[in-house]
């Protein structure tokens, strides 16, 4: 793919020069305060984070300040200590997560999302290692996330459970889940992104695609695909790419900040 001249008349060079000013805009520990972030950031221990993260952005959807509560409260619940919690919570501990509703996340959910994450820290030492095990034969990191995907829901479960965890394989975009592996992944000094998956290149994240990015990629002439799927993702994540081959999803600070912060 060669990198266009101009997008929507506006010259490649000049969009790029924004979209940089934008994410060093975004980009900073003011940023943390009022975005899903804030609840791994409460946590120093790596498991922790990777537990409160992953189940923070497993229902990361609607206005921010609900997401930060209900988060809030899933620690709680877990008693402030993720990784002991679900390696050691019997029945009864685990029957009190039933009052928790987010949306349509239930307590149903958030019991098993516990125990697909038991199995996986009872035979890894991260998730990043199962996500490293599905990449060993093709490379592609669809394909280990494809792969943790079905670790994770391989015990017995109900249906329903299976809608919080993206399907990227059957075309879903992933926000969540790309959001999430930006968290992990990413390590720029900024003080946002852990880093702390240092196995998985940077350069092979996809950008968290959402109504507010997607729209402002669109504005800015970055996406022609009008439905918010992983053919938009692989597509806008590819021009991103072309502006920094290294590190293409620290765009999505540019995106998200102008989508929700400016209404571009």
């Amino acid at each position: 793919m060669s990198l266009k001249r101009s997008y929507n008349g506006i010259p490649t060079g000049e969009i790029k020069v924004f979209l940089e000013e934008k994410y060093l805009q975004y980009n900073n520990p003011s940023f943390i305060a009022c975005d899903p972030v804030s609840i791994p950031h409460s946590f120093t221990d790596r498991r922790d984070r990777e537990i409160s993260g992953f189940l923070t952005a497993a229902i990361a959807w609607g206005r921010r300040d609900l997401i930060l509560r209900s988060s809030r409260l899933m620690v709680e619940l877990m008693e402030n200590v993720p990784y002991e919690f679900l390696t050691t919570a019997g029945e009864k501990e685990l029957d009190r997560l039933s009052v928790f509703v987010h949306r349509t996340f239930n307590g149903s959910d958030f019991k098993y999302f516990i125990k697909g994450l038991r199995l996986i820290y009872s035979n890894y030492n991260s998730m990043e290692e199962v996500i490293l095990q599905g990449m060993k034969d093709g490379g592609s990191l669809k394909e280990g996330l494809s792969h943790l995907r079905s670790l994770f829901f391989s015990l017995p479960h109900a249906t329903r459970n299976e809608k919080h965890f993206a399907d990227i394989m059957g075309g879903a975009a992933g926000k969540r889940l790309n959001m999430f592996l930006r968290w992990m992944v990413r390590k720029d000094n900024h003080g946002v992104d852990f880093g702390i998956w240092e196995k998985i290149d940077p350069a092979m994240l996809y950008i968290p695609l959402d109504l507010h990015s997607g729209n402002t990629a669109r504005r800015l002439g970055l996406l022609s695909r009008k439905m918010n799927d992983w053919k938009a993702v692989e597509e806008l994540t590819e021009v991103l790419r072309e502006f920094d081959h290294a590190d293409p999803v620290k765009y999505d600070f540019a995106l998200f900040g102008l989508g929700v912060n400016e209404k571009f």
